[in-house]
This record gives C-alpha cells, sequence and structure tokens, in this order.
C-alpha cells in the first residue's frame, strides 16, 4: 500500500513539475534580469561618483599647486601631492585595464587610491572590461584618457615649480606664469571631466531605459505564457472531459455487448450496475436492481458441499481476495429456477481501501452441454451410437481390474460381418451404414441389459458379456449369429445375404492382460473366418492353431520395429558351379533379423507373420534397397565387376504392386548398379498365382536389362506348361527332391526331369539343399549347373570380404527371404 501511495506522489509530482516549470523559468529569467540591472546600475554609479572624486582631487591638486606657487611653502606642496594621488590612481586603474592581460591586482590598487569604495571595485572592473568597447562607455573612456594628459602636464609643473623652489627664490614673472598654465591646465581638464560626467550620465539613463523596457518584456512575457498554460490547461481538461464521456459511453456499449453477466456494486454490497445480460441472468431490470443488496435478488451457492462459511461477496468487499474465481457455483434466481455460472469478483480500491467491487458471472449452460456432447462423441460412434473401441477397452480394463478382487465369470466377443464389403463395393456406403445400423438394431435385442455393445471400426464390434457363465456365453454368441444371418438387408430392391464371424474368448480369475484378451478375441474371429465363416470360434487354453496366430501377431510390432531401427540384416551363402561350361562361383544373400537382445533370428520365425499380415512389400523393399548399397559400394571398390549377377527375391505382394515397379526404377536410378547385374527370383506359386501380373513384371523389368529365376519349382502342384509362359533365365530345383535323392528314386527322378526340361528351354539350373558330397556327386551326373548347401559353405554375414575372396566371374546374389 505504502509503494502505490508512493508512486501516485511521484506521479503528481512529475505532473505539477511539467505544468510549473515554464513558469519558474521565466520567474528565474526576470530575477537574472532584474539583479543584473542592478549590478549594471551600481557600476555605473560607482564610475559616476568615481568621476566626482576624480574632479575633486584635481580641483584641490590645482589650488594646493596655486598656494604654493604664491607662498612656496612646502605644506601647500604635500597638500597638493594628497590630492593629485586620487587622478594618478584613476590612471593607473584604467591603464592596467585597457591591456590585453591585465594586472588585476595593480588596477584594484589605482581605484582604491583614487578613493572608490571597496565594494564598488569589482562591478567597475566587470563593467570596464566587458563593455569599454561599447559606445557610451568607450566614448566615457576617451574623454578619461584626454583628461588623464592634463594630469600628467599638472603633475610635470608641479615637479618643475618643486625643483625651482628649492634651489632658490622665485621670482614675481615666474610665479605669475606658473599661476598662468596651473589656471590653462584646470580649463582643459574640466570640459573633460564634465564631458566624462555627461557621457556616464547618458549611459545610466539608456541604461535604465534598456533594462526597464526588458523587465516589462519579461513580464508581459510572464503574463502570456501564463495565458498560454491555462487555456491549454482548460483544452486538455475538455478534451479529457471529452475522452472521459467517450470511454464511458465505450465501456456501456461493451459491457451491453458481451455475453457475460457484469455487475458492480457499491462498498455496502448494494447493485450500482447491471448490463443487458445481467438482466437477463437474474431476471430483473436495471431500474428495479439498482440500490438493492446482492445478496437480495438472487443466491449463490456451491454446487459441491465443503467449501467456505464466508459470503461470496462479503469476502470481496471485505478485502480479504484480490480476485475470487469459482467454477462450481449456482444462482438461484426469484423464479426458483438456477444456472450454473463461472463466476469471477474482483474488489476496487480506491487509496488501498475497498470502495465497491466488480462481479462477472458467464453461464455456463452452453459449455457443459457441450462438454456432455463431446464427452459423449469421445465415448461413441456417430454412426450406429454405440459406444466406441477406446470406451469399450476402457470398460473391458476396469472389469479385469474388478476381477482381481471378484470370483466372476465374464466374456468377450469380436465380431466380423462377413458379406459387407460386398454391400458396400456394389450399393455405396450409404447401403452400407444402413446395413451397419440394422445390424446393431438386431444386436442388442439378443443382448442381456447391462452387457456392452461397441462399435470397433468398419464392420468390427465388439462384446462384453458381465457375469456370463462360459455355457450361456456360448449360447448367446449362437443367438448373435443366427440373428445376422435371418437378416435380409434390401437395398434398391435387391437382397443381400448377411452372415457374421464370431471370436469368443472367456474372461476369468488369473492374470490376463487387456492386450492379450483383445489379440486373443480377435485371432479367434479371425479362425472363425478361416473356416468357413458364419460360425462361432470359442477359444480353448489348448487352442494350437489360435495360439500360432496370436504368436504371429506379436511379430508385427517387432517387423515394423525392427525396420525402423534397421534391425535387419543380409547373411551370403556360397553357390559352385558343377560343370566348366558355366561360371564357378555365386553367391546367395540370405535375410535375418537382430532381436532387442542381439540374438540373430532366421526367416522361419518372422516371414509367416509378415505373409500373413501384409507386411511382405515392406521388407522386400528393405532388401532391394540395401542389396543395391552393398553392390554399389563392392563396384565402387572393385571389389565385384559389372558382369555379375544379382538375383533377389519377391514375394506375390510386390510383384502385384504397380508402385513397386516405380521404386525399382528408382532405386537404379539412386544407386550405380546396372540392371544387367540384377537377377529378380520369385516362387512357382506366386507366378502361377498371379500369372498375369507376373508376366506383365517380367517383362517391364526385362525391358531394363534385369534377369529372372523360378525358385522352389516343382514343389506345388503346377504343370509345366506353365513355364513356357515364364521367361525365367534361372531354375532353381525345390530342396525336398535334392534332399531324399539318393534314397528316393522318385526325387531323383524329379530332379533329373527339372534339369532336363530347363536345359531344353535354354535355362540354369541350381540344386539347394545339397548337404553332402554324394549327393554333390549324383547332381554333377545328372548334369545340374549350380548347387548349394551346408556341404559347400555355411551362410556367413554379408561383406566385402564375401566376394573379393572368390574367383571372378559371374556372381548369383539370392536375397532369399524364405532360406
Amino acid at each position: 500500500m505504502s509503494t502505490e501511495i508512493g508512486a501516485r506522489r511521484a506521479r503528481t509530482t512529475a505532473q505539477l513539475l511539467r505544468l510549473v516549470w515554464p513558469f519558474a523559468l521565466v520567474i528565474l529569467l526576470q530575477a537574472l534580469l532584474a539583479g543584473g540591472s542592478l549590478y549594471v546600475m551600481s557600476a555605473v554609479r560607482a564610475y559616476v561618483g568615481g568621476e566626482s572624486l576624480w574632479s575633486k582631487g584635481l580641483k584641490d591638486a590645482i589650488h594646493h599647486l596655486d598656494l604654493y606657487a604664491q607662498s612656496q611653502d612646502p605644506k601647500h606642496f604635500q597638500q597638493y601631492r594628497q590630492a593629485i594621488a586620487v587622478p594618478l590612481g584613476d590612471h593607473v586603474f584604467r591603464v592596467e585595464l585597457s591591456r590585453d592581460e591585465p594586472d588585476l591586482v595593480a588596477a584594484n590598487a589605482g581605484i582604491l587610491q583614487g578613493k572608490n569604495h571597496p565594494d564598488d571595485v569589482e562591478a567597475m572592473i566587470w563593467l570596464f572590461r566587458n563593455f569599454r568597447d561599447f559606445s557610451y562607455l568607450q566614448r566615457a573612456i576617451a574623454q578619461w584618457t584626454l583628461a588623464d594628459r592634463y594630469i600628467f602636464e599638472l603633475t610635470a609643473l608641479a615637479d618643475e615649480m618643486h625643483a625651482s623652489i628649492t634651489r632658490s627664490q622665485v621670482s614675481a614673472g615666474q610665479r605669475a606664469d606658473w599661476q598662468a598654465r596651473v589656471e590653462q591646465i584646470n580649463n582643459g581638464a574640466t570640459p573633460a571631466a564634465e564631458a566624462f560626467s555627461s557621457i556616464l550620465g547618458e549611459a545610466s539613463r539608456v541604461v535604465l531605459r534598456l533594462l526597464t523596457l526588458l523587465n516589462l518584456l519579461t513580464a508581459a512575457l510572464l503574463i502570456g505564457l501564463a495565458v498560454l498554460r491555462t487555456r491549454k490547461l482548460l483544452i486538455e481538461r475538455e478534451y479529457a472531459d471529452y475522452a472521459l464521456e467517450r470511454e464511458k459511453q465505450r465501456a456501456q456499449v461493451t459491457l451491453a455487448a458481451i455475453g457475460d453477466a457484469v455487475i458492480s456494486l457499491d462498498p455496502r454490497g448494494h447493485i450500482a450496475y447491471m448490463n443487458p445480460t445481467a438482466e437477463q441472468l437474474i431476471g430483473c431490470r436495471i431500474g428495479e436492481a439498482q440500490g438493492q443488496p446482492f445478496d437480495a435478488l438472487f443466491s449463490i451457492v456451491d454446487e459441491q458441499p465443503g467449501e467456505g462459511d464466508e459470503p461470496f461477496v462479503q469476502a470481496i468487499l471485505a478485502g480479504s481476495s484480490q480476485s475470487v474465481c469459482d467454477h462450481t457455483k449456482l444462482i438461484l434466481r426469484p423464479d426458483g429456477s438456477s444456472v450454473a455460472v463461472n463466476l469471477v469478483g474482483t474488489p476496487i480500491l480506491t487509496d488501498g481501501q475497498v470502495s465497491g467491487a466488480v462481479m462477472v458471472l458467464h453461464d455456463m449452460t452452453r459449455e457443459r452441454q457441450f462438454v456432455a456432447s463431446l464427452s459423449w462423441q469421445a465415448s461413441h460412434d456417430a454412426l450406429t451410437g454405440l459406444v466406441n473401441r477406446r470406451e469399450f477397452e476402457y470398460r473391458l480394463a476396469q472389469l479385469l481390474e474388478r476381477l482381481q478382487h471378484e470370483h466372476r465369470r465374464h466374456a468377450l466377443m469380436f465380431l466380423d460381418l462377413d458379406q459387407f464389403k460386398l454391400v458396400n463395393d456394389t450399393s455405396g456406403h450409404a447401403a452400407g451404414d444402413e446395413l451397419l445400423r440394422q445390424v446393431c438394431s438386431e444386436l442388442q435385442q439378443h443382448l442381456r441389459e447391462g452387457d456392452t455393445l461397441a462399435r470397433l471400426g468398419g464392420d468390427e464390434f465388439g462384446i462384453l458379456l458381465e457375469n456370463c457363465p462360459a455355457e450361456a456365453s456360448e449360447r448367446i454368441a449362437e443367438a448373435l449369429r443366427k440373428a445376422v444371418q435371418d437378416l435380409r438387408f434390401i437395398w434398391n430392391g435387391r437382397p443381400f445375404a448377411i452372415s457374421v464371424s464370431i471370436g469368443l474368448v472367456q474372461i476369468s480369475e488369473g492374470p490376463s492382460s487387456l492386450e492379450s484378451l483383445l489379440r486373443t478375441a480377435d485371432m479367434a474371429c479371425y479362425s472363425a473366418k478361416e473356416k468357413g465363416r458364419n460360425r462361432v470360434h470359442a477359444y480353448q487354453p489348448d487352442d494350437s492353431e489360435l495360439s500360432l496366430r496370436v504368436g504371429e501377431m506379436s511379430w508385427v510390432q517387432r517387423i515394423h520395429t525392427a525396420l525402423q531401427e534397421d534391425r535387419f540384416c543380409l547373411y551370403a551363402q556360397k553357390i559352385i558351379a558343377l560343370r566348366d561350361e558355366v561360371e564357378s562361383v555365386h553367391v546367395e544373400i540370405l535375410l535375418r533379423l537382430q532381436d532387442e537382445n542381439g540374438q540373430i533370428i532366421g526367416p522361419g520365425s518372422f516371414i509367416p507373420a509378415a505373409e500373413r499380415y501384409g507386411l511382405m512389400h515392406l521388407i522386400d523393399r528393405w532388401v532391394l534397397r540395401n542389396t543395391l548399397q552393398a553392390l554399389a559400394e563392392q563396384l565402387a571398390s572393385g571389389a565385384l565387376q559389372d558382369s555379375a549377377t544379382c538375383a533377389v527375391n519377391l514375394s506375390g505382394a510386390s510383384i502385384g504392386d504397380s508402385a513397386f515397379l516405380d521404386f525399382i526404377r528408382e532405386q537404379f536410378a539412386s544407386q550405380p548398379v546396372p540392371p544387367q547385374m540384377i537377377c529378380f527370383e520369385i516362387t512357382e506359386t506366386t507366378a502361377i498365382t498371379n500369372l498375369a501380373e507376373a508376366t506383365r513384371f517380367i517383362g517391364e523389368l526385362q525391358g531394363l536389362g534385369c534377369r529372372f529365376s523360378l525358385d522352389d519349382f516343382c514343389a506345388g502342384m503346377s504343370s509345366f506348361m506353365y513355364l513356357k509362359h515364364l521367361p525365367v533365365d534361372y531354375l532353381k530345383i525345390d530342396g525336398s527332391f535334392v534332399r531324399d535323392m539318393l534314397e528316393d528314386p522318385i526325387d531323383r527322378a524329379m530332379v533329373e526331369v527339372i534339369n532336363h526340361i530347363g536345359h531344353v528351354m535354354g535355362k540354369l539350373t541350381i540344386a539347394e539343399f545339397v548337404e553332402s558330397e554324394e549327393i554333390l556327386q549324383a547332381l554333377r551326373e545328372i548334369g545340374v549347373d549350380y548347387a548349394q548347401g551346408y556341404v559347400i559353405a555355411r551362410p556367413q554375414p554379408f561383406a566385402l570380404s564375401s566376394l573379393a575372396e572368390a574367383p571372378q566371374g559371374e556372381w548369383l546374389a539370392t536375397a532369399n527371404q524364405s532360406t
């Protein structure tokens, strides 16, 4: 408080200084002018007085010198010398001050010798030094200089008389001559002295008039300044009044326009002002409410108990709180209705004392409705009105938490419509939306009160059956399946048969996580679809097939993480030539994954999950990109010649993806690897399943110069006739025939047939899984071109040395995800 008062006083002092400083400046100027005037007049008066002393001294000197001439009495000569000392001192004063560098001590002694008052000496010196070149003083000094010549004539005559009288008697004629000369000097000096006095008198009168005029002008300036400042103050006050009125009008318009209720109170807590919003809020006009106590019009209560006992308004007016804000206030109006408000009260302080308060009341009705709407939207599906996935998982998590303290059984179901895509694609999204609404309505009719039905996304639904034994949950699931099957959905006169696949999981006591339950239910629903759709698959703890699916799902995130962290790696295994007509050494590149603990994992662990959940196209891109980068490094180092051939295995997902062709072209453009070095390898099953896409894919890349190899040939149920439509360069004999060819004559015959057909069609053959020297020798006898297996070399990390150590020739680098 003291700081605020001090600041206010400082502002007042500053405003006062801004107001009076011109007056103070003019008054100071006038005081200086008056003081200067008196100082100048004092100096002029001193010179006039000095002139009188000078004239008197000269007269006395002439008188005593004349007596000395008559009486020749030394007493008269001594009196002469005393009298002449006055004008001689004035002469010293004038001569010293006329110098460029005057001796002020000598000048001061001279003027005092002239019997001038000591108090006048400083002013006389100042006036002489600063104004000697000005008109009046210059003329007076000229007369002074002229009179000094007579002084010197008189002193010369006095010295002559004194010398003559001292030596002998003086004749009467000589005395008469001296008296005549004295009279002559007196007649010359007197006019000069009178002229000096006259000039100074005139100068003093002129100075008096000038100083009087300056003082009058200063007074006029002071009066004019006072008038101007007073006029300015009046204008500023008028402008301030006008601005205050405008601000008052603006404040009233603003308060009337804002959506919050504003009420101002006087120190007693009576209403002084209300804006129109406040009138509507409390249901009372300003004319009726003005002057009444704030608490008399309506009551303010807390929505939640436990708040302070001191009334809200009294707390503000008592100054116990500078600002009070509460989001849980209720306004009870005279008609008995209530409204939730956000109430903010602020005291009005004047000189540190509370002189009133301003209350701002914000109607929270729309906000609460909006929050409730947002809360509903956040937890429900807009199309069906069912709870959404987020709310469903929240309720399931709550149920699992309660299950730790309760001994009850529950059930979880995942439902997936079987023909929804057909309806959506043939009849449009409007038909699909209507089908979802009808299915939801049908499902709700077969659920108990308290069960939770949720739309998880698309055509997927989740159901949570609380306190439901296994037998009852299976009956409900079957009833739901039959209800959807019996639903006859008709759109634009066209009927659609609808069915649903349901995965059912029992929830009982024991450690179960939310994620594992959801994953298991999803897999159970997936199994129902795989077994033919329109059925219920109930998960059992010994369900090995479902356990495999759950394990595969865990690999999805691990594969994504490995791709993001670049934890896939390439291994290499040598392939040797079995005939002299072909190149001597080849290399196959194998894919591995380094897990979170640094362990190397083979492709058999993660490739099935990648194929099932659509991740193979990502892996194919990683393999191709890193293989080309490694080859580019080896080409740059000279460890590899561009005559080599590198084959890269591709999945069916990549062959059917037109964007993958653009990706291959981009990789060739970004890496200095000739397309002739690359041999893309596809499996027989992929080629036959997507024969048209495979043929187009092969043709596009062969146009760039790439080669192709057909892997796992004859592993499926295909016919040799498909081989005529696939212009591949290599056939890889499936390892299942090679491994047992020594024991099984049929397997040996298959190897011989495949090798023969391949050679007839101009293709080179490669035998896989060669694990003994006997098998290797048998392949040589058959005429197979290449062999690969543990008997030749085990896979090693793909590095520069893998190729540098091999002899020169054509290299076959196969990025094989399945080996």
